[in-house]
Formats: C-alpha cells, structure tokens, sequence
C-alpha cells in the first residue's frame, strides 16, 4: 500500500497526542490542530482545512450526545434522591453487615461497584465515604484499606465495562465501527476478571494490616473522618423522611428491575431490542420517571424548578466530564472510512489509520496476543492523562485495524477500555479521580497508588490473556 502524505501527517499527530498524553497534558490543541492540516493537505484547499475542524465536531457530537444525555439524566436523578435524603437511606442499612475488617472489605467492594454501575463512581465516592466507611472502620478496616477497595471496585471494576450507562462501550465502539453492545459485553467480562484478581491480591496483600473490632484505634481513625462535609442532606420534616424511605426501596428496586429484564431479553428471549444504546436509552427514561416522581414528592409547588435545575446540574457535569472528548473523537473518526467523508466533504473517505497499521503489518509479528498487549498499553498510556476516557476514540480506532482472526475488533476495544479507565478512571495515578477517595478517606493519595499499582497491572494483564486465549 503506497502512504501519502496525508497518511503520514495522521501517523505523526497520533505520535504527538500519545506523547502529550504520557506527559499529562491536554491533547485538544494537537487533535484540533491536526484535524485542520490533515484536511486542508487531504483536500488542497486551506477553506476546506477550517471547514473540517467544524464538521469532525460536529459529526463526533452527533454521535456521541447519547452519552451526554444518560449521564445528565442519570446525575439528576442522584440530585433529586439526595434532597429527600434517599441516597443516604438506601446504604445505611449496609452497615449493620460490617461485622468485622474482613467481610467490611467486601461490603465496601460490592456496594461500591452496584452504585458505581448506576451513577458512576465520582458521584457515588462521597456518598459511600460518608457512610459506610467510617462503619468499616470501626469494624476494624484501616482506611487506607477502605480506599483500596472503593477504588478497585468502583473507578476500576465498574467503570470500566460501564455496563449500565454504557458511555465507554458507546465511545470505543463509536470509534471501532462496531456495536456497542458487543464492546459492553465483552468489557464487563474482561472488566470482573481484572476486577477479582485485582480485589483478591489487594486484599492477600493487605490484611495483616486490618485490626480486630475490639482495636481502640478504629474509633480514634473513625472519628477523624467523621466530618461535617455536607455531602448528605438530611430529610427535614416527618413529609421528607416518608418520602426518603418511600424512594430508598422504590428506586433500587426499579433499576434492578431494569437490569434483571435487559439481562433476561439478551439472554433468554434472543431480543436485540435492548442492546447498547438502546439500552442506556431504556436505563435513561426510567431515570427521568423516577426524576420526575422523586422532585414532585419533594415539593409539588416547586417542582417544575427543581427537575429544570437538576437536569442543568446533570448537564454541566456531563460536558464537563466528557466535553474534552468531542474533538479527541473528532479527530480520530477522521482516521476512520466510516466517518471521514462526513468529516471531508467527499462521497468516500480514506481510512487513514488502518492503512496505516495495514502498512507495518508485515513487518510485525502476527500475533492476537500482541495485538491484545498492544491495545492495552496504548489504552494504559492514553490513560496516564487522568481522564481514562479521552484515549477510547484512539483505542477503539486501533482495535478495528488490529483484528484478526483469531480475535475480535470488539474485544480489542475492551481491553484498551480496560487499560485506559483502570489507568485514568483513578486507580493507579495519583492525578485522577483518586484525589477524591484518598481526600475522603483521609490518606495520601501517592500511597493509594503505591497499594493499587501491582494488583491492577497483574489484574489487567490476567484479563488480557483470557481474553485473548478464551474469548
């Protein structure tokens, strides 16, 4: 295959965004940039350079706005839980099974993950810090401990399939050509295989260091976190904790209700109703339902507001969370035929980086393993910006020059999924979300990492040769 120079002006822009990512910088200079001389070389015309940069937004916004909506809708409803105090009413129960260190290790890894699969980790953390934490401790688990295991199970485990809210699958598939159901099912399997290795080494590695229930110590390390941080608001009036308790049962009930039936029309019925973004449609209108009922109770005179002001919330913390990601997409649906005419105006477009993987294809060994490894480095070093999303675009685009026969282009984009959100989602940099959990938690974020970095490198590397052996 002959490379032209538009061929090798991709290769070098998708050089200097891996590098500006490994130095932790912002990568939408460089992307916009690129996009911009990539076309104007393509095309030969410095009108239709300017013309791209608009047009690759544009297009990656149209593609990727789904993702906005479920995480608004998903961040309202959690808002409006937590002015009845239902948040706090739905895990207050948990504490009671902090019966010693041991088990509140895992209590904290599995409430973490189910709420994280729903509202994802950053809004839930403080919830759970606030609550079940200082139990776990008074049971006997060192907080340090505590946070290993909010963060494996939560900005590791469940973030990185994103199953319910499918954000992730939605922007590697996006990128892949491909279903995202296909990518979600993939990455939620790979996501408990990495995630159990990694949770079972955390906790051989560290639980000499959990103290018995009767320790002194644990109501002295209870008490330093026992803050007034105003996380959680408490129900105000008899009407309000009526309405707390009503909404603690009814919402966990319907989102498992949601799960149980997705779960049983892709298993059992052999629908295809209910698979990827279908189904983070479905999740997200039962979360405006429960939006709309949970404001109403909360003040039936005011509830036009609140939903208004909720959904506001919800969609700033959406742009802000993923709005960097647009023109990172932007440019990589450029290197891709299924979006570049879009992007350049032509009725066929090149596809510039799987000619160029296709190109140093017979200078590399032809090997799924390699490919797999390939893919999760990649994926580890787009993740070291601390975002863990940025870097799916470029993951998902390799994954579809990177297939072969003997592995798939969905389960490529699960494995660089799982290098960049385990990476960036905040388990192993220090620069990430993880400030969060070592803040609440009262520890020092470098040390988390210190505790994380082992069991999650082995975890992933676990997943992988599954995946590539078994899958």
């Amino acid at each position: 295959m002959d490379l032209t120079i538009p061929h090798l002006l991709y290769g070098l822009f998708t050089l200097i965004i891996i590098v500006t990512m490994i130095f932790r910088k912002g990568v939408v200079l460089p992307t916009l940039l690129g996009t911009f001389i990539i076309a104007w070389v393509y095309k030969g015309s410095l009108i239709d350079g300017f013309t791209a940069i608009f047009n690759a937004n544009l297009v990656a916004a149209q593609e990727l706005f789904s993702i906005f909506l479920i995480i608004t809708f998903m961040l309202a409803l959690l808002h409006s839980l937590r002015d009845l105090g239902a948040d706090a009413r739905m895990i207050q129960p948990i504490q009671k099974m902090m019966v010693n260190g041991h088990v509140s290790f895992f209590v904290l890894v599995g409430i973490t993950y189910i709420i994280s699969l729903f509202f994802w980790p950053t809004p839930a953390v403080p919830l759970i810090c606030a609550l079940l934490v200082p139990a776990a401790v008074r049971a006997g688990l060192p907080a340090m401990s505590a946070a290993v295991a909010i963060a494996l199970a939560g900005q590791g485990m469940a973030l990185s399939s994103d199953y319910i809210v499918q954000v992730a699958p939605s922007l590697s598939a996006a990128s892949a050509g491909i279903d995202a159901g296909d990518v979600a099912d993939k990455a939620l399997v790979l996501s408990l295989i990495a995630g159990a290795v990694a949770i079972l080494l955390a906790y051989l590695f560290y639980r000499k260091s959990i103290r018995s229930k009767d320790d002194p110590y644990n109501e002295v390390e209870a008490a330093q976190l026992q803050t007034a941080d105003g996380t959680v608001n408490k129900p105000k009036t008899i009407h309000l904790n009526t309405w707390s308790r009503v909404f603690a049962i009814v919402v966990p009930l319907t989102l498992l209700g949601v799960v149980i039936y997705m779960l049983y029309t892709k298993l059992f019925s052999g629908s295809s109703e209910l698979v990827g973004g279908d189904g983070a449609a479905f999740v997200g209108g039962v979360a405006v339902i429960l939006l709309l009922l949970s404001t109403i109770a909360f003040g039936k005179q005011h509830a036009l507001d609140y939903v208004s002001n909720h959904i506001t919330d919800g969609f700033v913390f959406a742009f802000k969370a993923m709005g960097p990601v647009i023109p990172v997409a932007g440019f990589f649906f450029l290197g891709s035929p299924d979006f570049s005419g879009r992007i350049l105006g032509v009725e066929e477009g090149p596809a510039l980086l799987f000619d160029l993987v296709s190109s140093t294809g017979e200078f590399l060994p032809q090997s799924s393993l390699l490919a797999a490894l390939s893919v999760l480095i990649i994926g580890i070093i787009t993740g070291l910006d601390g975002s863990g999303f940025s870097g799916l675009p470029l993951t998902g685009a390799l994954a579809a020059s990177l297939e072969t026969s003997s592995i798939d282009s969905a389960t490529l984009a699960a494995i660089g999924q799982l290098g960049a959100i385990w990476t960036g989602g905040g388990t192993i940099v220090a620069w990430s979300s993880l400030i969060a959990i070592a803040g609440l938690c009262g520890v020092s974020v470098m040390d988390l990492v210190r505790k994380n970095f082992l069991p999650v490198i082995i975890g992933l590397l676990a997943a992988t040769v599954i995946a590539v052996f078994f899958l």
